[in-house]
């Protein structure tokens, strides 16, 4: 019987040689990445490698960047005449305007303060928003809920299709569409009439004007808010659901375990930018029927801004309005983030 020639380690153990000849080859696979570039950590590439690896989605997105610059971070600064009597009239340049206009301090924010009418239009603000909080953000989920469980995709894609279709309507053809309906001289109201009864109008009615404001909201955007739900419901594996049906799960229990556990995070992402938009309840929208309810219905804080600073030529009132608005929005922003932490969720950003 042979014996091998080769020295064998009995102890099990390596010697210092084997480890330096080893050390080579039990790098990591991110310490290579780096290793090219000195001064850099392990496993991260240095600033210039990944701008040579992303410099072609990064000329994709300058065109938004400068959108988003140009139309939504510069005029921030125009924010500066909330603490001014602006006067456009001082110069045909407004940006010197804005330099020899007096500066007045917090006197625009204490006008506002002290204005009924602002907190007129900050209470109806804050009722619409509930009311919309509560009947129209479900209704999404639910829509989401009914298409997913359509077996034919046929005709999946044709209640989608149906359901997409008001989004794209204006305002203008929204409220007459309403009108048509709901109003004086509406279908419903005609009908009423010609069978002996009285007739309505709902359109000119105060009392349910934050209803019917609420009902045309659902019906123009319900079915576009459905996609972002469905794009996650097709994320979850079919086999949950199939291992669920044999453990003997019904339908409405795979929905509680399976489906409404993968829409959560979705809908902790929606709910804390809908608390941030809180103050944005339709402008457009409340503004067409204004004349047909009145102000006292339909003022909020969009219009009330619009109708100083528009029509009033108040742009220094407006301004500090407007930039109450956005402070209080963004403080909501971040007050319903948080809570999306405590509840375990990501919400806009990570902690």
């Amino acid at each position: 019987m042979s014996h091998s020639t080769v020295p064998r380690d009995t102890t099990g153990t390596r010697t210092p040689e084997k480890q330096a000849a080893g050390s080579g080859d039990t790098a990591g696979p991110g310490k290579g990445e780096g290793s090219g570039t000195p001064g850099t950590t392990p496993g991260k590439l240095s600033l210039r490698l990944r701008f040579r690896r992303d410099r072609t989605l990064i000329l994709m997105t300058v065109p938004a960047l400068v959108l988003i610059l140009v139309f939504n971070y510069i005029p921030i600064l125009g924010n500066v005449v909330a603490f001014q009597d602006y006067d456009p009239y001082l110069s045909e340049n407004g940006f010197v305007a804005i330099l020899e206009s007096p500066w007045i301090g917090f006197e625009q924010f204490e006008r506002i303060f002290a204005d009924s009418a602002f907190w007129h239009a900050v209470q109806n603000t804050f009722v619409l928003f509930f009311l919309q909080l509560v009947l129209y953000f479900p209704i999404p989920i639910l829509l989401a809920l009914l298409i997913n469980s359509v077996v034919r995709p046929r005709v999946r894609a044709v209640a989608q299709a149906i359901m997409y279709l008001p989004h794209f309507f204006s305002w203008v053809l929204v409220v007459t569409v309403f009108m048509q309906i709901f109003g004086g001289a509406g279908i419903i109201a005609q009908t009423l009439r010609r069978h002996g009864y009285e007739g309505f109008d709902l359109m000119t009615d105060p009392e349910i004007f934050k209803y019917l404001v609420t009902a045309e909201t659902v019906w123009k955007d319900a079915g576009w808010g459905i996609i972002v739900f469905l794009a996650a419901l097709s994320a979850v594996s079919n086999d949950l659901y199939e291992a669920a049906a044999m453990d003997g799960a019904g339908r409405w229990r795979r929905m509680w375990h399976i489906t409404l556990p993968a829409l959560r995070p979705v809908i902790a992402l929606l709910l804390v930018l809908r608390v941030g938009d809180a103050l944005t309840v339709g402008f457009e929208q409340l503004l067409l029927q204004r004349q047909a309810v009145g102000v006292d219905a339909s003022e909020v804080l969009d219009t009330y801004v619009w109708w100083n600073g528009i029509r009033n030529q108040d742009f220094s009132y407006a301004a500090a309005a407007g930039l109450i608005k956005g402070v209080v929005g963004l403080g909501l922003v971040l007050t319903a983030n948080k809570v999306a932490h405590l509840m375990g969720e990501q919400g806009v950003y990570k902690k």
